[in-house]
């Protein structure tokens, strides 16, 4: 695959749940519809020129080099490292990226720095050898392949996300989801229970409305929408003893 090169990696991130994140690979082959931020702020800053060229993701080759220094400058200041804001570090079918990702894990581990991942690809099980406070993630925001195959067209099939997902938490791993962006039904009529029932398992949720999206806002009680979906998510967390955290502005007045 296509490489390039970046003269910094880990950088402090201003998202609500986050610390210090990494991107190594730019561009995500998982093309979601959304339309995803990620790919509408290269675009906007002109990293990428279009979405066929996002789809075409380049690896950051020097990756470890900067990670060999980076880390030793900054480790007393992270608190975790999340990867990824703006690609993915599991990209599906993307074997050099997933060694990528592993090896970058193990050296932020081995400096005593905690991980945090999401993914829409599948979670190798080698992660269960890594730091036991790592918290291994999917996004998942439908159990309807076919919507999958509509808004996430390169990435890994549901039912392979949640299973990659559970042997972690089989093997003791700190699991969590991500069930965002979350659509309103007039992109399609699922049961929020379904999904919530398929991963009654993991230590944490986080739920999150669809934005930047004119069929949601067109959708005339989406407000009251969201409302009811975030409730039943902190109703079901509680009575499960998970925890969750619902994203800022999924909740309206």
């Amino acid at each position: 695959m296509k490489s390039i090169t970046r003269k910094t990696m880990l950088y402090k991130t201003g998202v609500e749940y986050g610390d210090y994140t990494m991107n190594h690979v730019l561009g995500c082959a998982h093309g979601c519809k959304y339309p995803c931020y990620a790919f509408l702020q290269k675009k906007r800053f002109g990293r990428v020129s279009s979405y066929e060229e996002w789809i075409e993701p380049k690896i950051v080759s020097n990756t470890l080099d900067l990670l060999d220094i980076e880390i030793p400058k900054l480790k007393k200041k992270i608190q975790s490292v999340q990867l990824c804001f703006t690609t993915d570090p599991f990209m599906y079918g993307y074997e050099e990226i997933v060694a990528m990702s592993i090896a970058a894990i193990k050296k932020l581990n081995a400096a005593g720095i905690k991980c945090c991942i999401l993914t829409k690809g599948i979670l190798p099980i080698e992660l269960a050898d890594c730091l036991k406070e790592n918290e291994y993630g999917i996004t998942l925001i439908s159990l309807d392949e076919k919507y999958r195959e509509q808004m996430e067209p390169g990435a890994a099939p549901y039912e392979l996300r949640i299973r990659a997902l559970k042997d972690l938490h089989i093997r003791g791993c700190k699991t969590w989801v991500s069930i965002e962006p979350y659509p309103t039904p007039n992109l399609i009529i699922q049961n929020l229970k379904d999904i919530l029932d398929s991963i009654r398992f993991v230590d944490k949720i986080i739920f999150g409305r669809t934005n930047y999206n004119r069929e949601v806002s067109s959708y005339e009680t989406h407000k009251l929408f969201y409302n009811k979906c975030a409730s039943q998510v902190v109703q079901f967390c509680e009575a499960q003893g998970i925890a969750y955290h619902i994203k800022d502005g999924t909740i309206t007045n």
